[in-house]
C-alpha cells in the first residue's frame, strides 16, 4: 500500500487543470475551466474544472470528484493506479508499505494485464534494436517504410522472432503465467504446443491516453496465403477495439493545438505524417467510427476531417460512422487523397505544407460527398436513386440542432436539387427520420430509466407542485448544505460587528448534532470540530476534497463546486449573481441555519402541543397556549425570512 505521507504529497503537487488537460480540451470561463463532459454525449459543455478548489463536476451527468476521481473513471484505474500515475507524472519518488497477502494479490490480479503488456512491448523493442533478426528483418522494413529511429521510438515499434515459442518462453522465465499469456492474446495452443501468436511480425503497441500498452497490432512480413497480414490483440479487460484510437496518445496536445483531427485508416499512416510534420492524426484500425472513438475525439476538438484513399474500398470506410458524428455536432469533412496515394506515401512525396494545403483545399463536407459518390452509383436505377434518397435524408436529420437550423436549410436546398427530388418531399422524409430516432431514444431512456435523485450541489428550489416528494430527501439535501457553508466558510468572521466569532463557532453554537440524521454528515460534522478542538483551527477544504472516503470525495466534489447560473427567483429574493462567495457567504450561512433552528422550533412546538393536549389545569392551559402562540410567531418570522417549500415539508413531517 502506498503510504500517507506519500498520497498527501502527491495530492499536494497535483494541478488539476493540467491533468484534466492531458485529456480533455479546457477553455478557461471566469476563475474556472470547461469542456464537453468525457463521461457522457453532450452537445454543449458542461464539465466544470474548480482549480481553487481541485475539483470536477458535471452539471449534466453529475459526475463529480477531484484529480485522482477522474483518473480512477476516465482511465479505469484503482486508487494506488491513479496516485502512482500521479506520482510518475510529478516525478515524485512514493513510499509504499506492505500490503496484506490478500490485498496483494488483489493488486497483482487487477495489474497484470498491463504489466504483462509493458514487458511484452519493451521485450518487442529491445528484439528489434538488438538482436541480429531484428536488425536484418524487423528494422530494414521500417526504414523502407522511411521510418527515422526517434519515430520508431516514439511508437514504441517492435519485432517478434520468427521462431516458434522465443517471446513465450522469456514471458514463463519472467514469472507470467500461462493463462495470463493466452488472455492477452500473446501465444495459442496447438496440440498441447504453446508458440507466439506475433512470430516473425513487426509490432505497432497500441495505447491508452496515458501512454499505458493496451495491446498490440503486429504485420506479417512473409508473403503468405493462410496468415492475415495484420492481426490485434483479442478483446479483454483492457483492450476494447471500438474504445481505442491508434496515435491518440501521441497527437491529443497536437489536436487540441490545431482544433482539428485528422482521421486515417492505418498505423503506418499516423507514424508517417508525424515524422512529416503532421501530428495531429489518428487511426481507427480499420474499424468504423463508435460513438466512444468519437468521445474521445471531442473531448480535444469538434473539427473532423477524414483522409482515405481515393479508391472504392477507401470511399466506403469514409462513410461509416459518420452520421453518428454529426449527431454529435461534428464539423465533418472529408478528404480522398490522389488515386494511388495514401497519407502515408503523400505525406513523404509531398512534406508537411504541401499535405495541408493539398487537405485544406479539397475538404468537402459530409453531405456533398455522400451525393458526389452516390450519383455515380444510382445512374438511371430508379431503386438505387430512393435508396440514396434515404440515405441523404437521414444524415440531414442528424443536424438537427436549433443553432445549426440554416445549415441544414442549405443542405436540403442543395440535395433537392441535385437528387432531383420535391424539397418537401425531402423535408416530410427528414422529419421522419428525426421522429423516430427521438421515439427509439424516449423508449431507451424509459426503458432504462433510474429513479431520479436529488441534485446534491445546491440547495433546491422547490414550487407547490413538489410538495408529494418526499421529506428525507430533502433532510438529507439541506444537511449536507449545512457541511458545505461550514467547510467553505467555516474559517470567516460571521459578521462585521464581531470578528473573534467565526461562522464555524457560531453553527456550533447555533446546531444541535442531535439534529443530524444523516449518518456520514454527522461523521464529518464531528471530524470538523474534532479538528478545531484538537488544532484550534479550521480544517482545510483539501482535507475533505481528498477525504479518504471515496464517498466523501465524490459527494464533495459534488457539494463545494459553484453552481453553473442563478436561477430568476434567487436572483429575485436575494439580489444575489452567485451562490457562493465572500460577498453572500453569511447569507448562504444563515439560509442554512434557518433549517436547523426551525427543525428545533417545530421539535418543541409538538412537546408543547403534545403537553397542550393532556393538560386539564385552565392556568396551565393558557401558559401552554401563549407558549405556544410565540413559538408560532418565531415561525412566521423564519418562513418569512427564508421561505422555501423545504421548510413547509418539514413542518407537514414533523406534524
Amino acid at each position: 500500500m502506498i503510504s500517507h505521507a506519500s498520497v498527501q504529497e502527491v495530492m499536494a503537487r497535483a494541478d488539476i487543470v493540467e491533468v484534466i488537460g492531458q485529456f480533455l480540451r479546457l477553455k478557461r470561463r471566469g476563475t474556472n475551466y470547461l469542456a464537453n463532459c468525457p463521461f457522457h454525449n453532450e452537445k454543449t459543455p458542461s464539465f466544470n474544472v474548480s482549480p481553487s478548489k481541485g475539483i470536477y463536476k458535471c452539471f449534466g451527468c453529475g459526475k463529480a470528484g477531484n484529480v485522482v476521481s477522474f483518473l480512477q473513471e476516465h482511465e479505469k484505474l484503482t486508487y494506488p493506479e491513479a496516485i502512482k500515475w500521479l506520482a510518475d507524472y510529478y516525478k515524485i519518488q512514493i513510499a509504499e508499505t506492505e500490503a496484506s497477502p490478500e490485498r496483494q494479490q488483489q493488486q497483482q490480479v487487477a495489474e497484470s494485464l498491463r504489466l504483462l503488456n509493458e514487458y511484452a512491448a519493451s521485450y518487442f523493442a529491445k528484439y528489434l534494436t538488438d538482436s541480429d533478426e531484428g536488425k536484418v528483418v524487423g528494422m530494414s522494413y521500417f526504414k523502407q517504410r522511411g521510418f527515422r529511429q526517434e519515430t520508431i521510438d516514439k511508437f514504441r515499434l517492435g519485432f517478434n522472432s520468427d521462431h516458434n515459442d522465443d517471446f513465450y518462453r522469456n514471458a514463463i522465465k519472467k514469472g507470467y503465467s500461462i493463462d495470463l499469456l493466452e488472455k492477452a492474446g500473446l501465444i495459442k495452443n496447438r496440440n498441447g504446443t504453446y508458440y507466439d501468436v506475433y512470430r516473425g511480425r513487426v509490432i505497432f503497441p497500441i495505447q491508452s491516453n496515458s501512454g499505458r500498452i493496451l495491446g498490440f497490432g503486429a504485420r506479417i512480413l512473409k508473403t503468405t496465403e493462410k496468415a492475415p497480414k495484420y492481426i490485434n490483440t483479442p478483446e479483454n479487460e483492457i483492450y476494447i477495439k471500438h474504445k481505442v484510437l491508434y496515435g491518440l496518445y501521441q497527437s491529443r496536445q497536437a489536436i487540441g493545438k490545431h482544433d482539428e483531427c485528422y482521421l486515417v485508416e492505418g498505423y503506418t499512416d499516423v507514424i508517417s505524417l508525424h515524422q512529416g510534420g503532421v501530428e495531429n492524426v489518428v487511426a481507427s484500425s480499420g474499424t468504423s467510427l463508435t460513438e466512444d472513438q468519437l468521445r474521445m475525439i471531442g473531448q480535444l476538438t469538434k473539427n473532423l476531417t477524414i483522409l482515405y484513399d481515393g479508391d472504392a474500398a477507401g470511399i466506403k470506410a469514409a462513410l461509416r460512422g459518420l452520421d453518428m458524428a454529426l449527431s454529435q455536432s461534428f464539423n465533418v469533412q472529408l478528404v480522398l487523397l490522389p488515386e494511388g496515394d495514401d497519407p502515408d506515401s503523400y505525406i513523404q512525396k509531398m512534406g508537411a505544407a504541401k499535405f495541408r494545403e493539398y487537405v485544406n483545399a479539397n475538404k468537402t463536407d459530409i453531405i456533398s460527398f455522400r451525393m458526389q459518390v452516390g450519383m455515380k452509383e444510382v445512374g438511371n436505377d430508379p431503386i438505387k436513386k430512393s435508396k440514396l434518397v434515404n440515405e441523404v435524408a437521414e444524415t440531414i436529420s442528424r443536424i438537427n440542432k436549433v443553432e445549426e437550423f440554416s445549415l441544414q436549410s442549405h443542405y436540403i436546398r442543395i440535395a433537392a436539387a441535385k437528387l432531383d427530388v420535391d424539397e418537401a418531399g425531402l423535408i416530410a422524409l427528414i422529419n421522419k427520420n428525426i421522429r423516430e430516432r427521438i421515439e427509439t431514444e424516449q423508449k431507451q431512456k424509459k426503458d432504462g430509466a433510474q429513479p431520479g435523485q436529488l441534485p446534491s450541489d445546491v440547495p433546491p428550489e422547490f414550487t407547490d407542485d413538489d410538495a408529494t416528494a418526499t421529506t428525507s430527501k430533502f433532510d438529507d439535501s439541506q444537511e449536507w448544505q449545512l457541511l458545505r457553508v461550514l467547510i467553505e466558510f467555516g474559517h470567516l468572521p460571521y459578521g462585521p460587528d464581531d470578528l473573534k466569532t467565526t461562522v464555524a463557532h457560531h453553527i456550533h453554537a447555533i446546531v444541535d448534532p442531535e439534529l443530524l440524521e444523516d449518518e456520514w454528515v454527522r461523521k464529518l460534522y464531528d471530524e470538523y470540530f474534532g479538528h478545531m478542538a484538537r488544532f484550534g483551527d479550521t480544517p482545510e477544504t483539501f482535507y475533505f476534497i481528498n477525504h479518504p472516503d471515496e464517498y466523501v470525495r465524490t459527494r464533495m466534489a459534488n457539494l463545494l463546486h459553484p453552481r453553473k447560473e442563478i436561477s430568476n427567483k434567487w436572483r429575485e429574493r436575494y439580489g444575489i449573481e452567485s451562490l457562493t462567495g465572500n460577498l453572500v457567504y453569511v447569507s448562504d450561512v444563515d439560509s442554512s441555519l434557518a433549517y436547523f433552528e426551525l427543525k428545533k422550533l417545530l421539535e418543541f412546538q409538538e412537546h408543547v402541543w403534545n403537553l397542550l393536549k393532556d393538560e386539564h389545569d385552565e392556568a396551565k392551559q393558557h401558559a401552554l397556549q401563549v407558549r405556544y402562540m410565540e413559538l408560532k410567531a418565531t415561525e412566521r418570522d423564519i418562513l418569512k425570512k427564508h421561505g422555501t417549500v423545504v421548510y413547509q415539508l418539514l413542518k407537514r413531517k414533523m406534524r
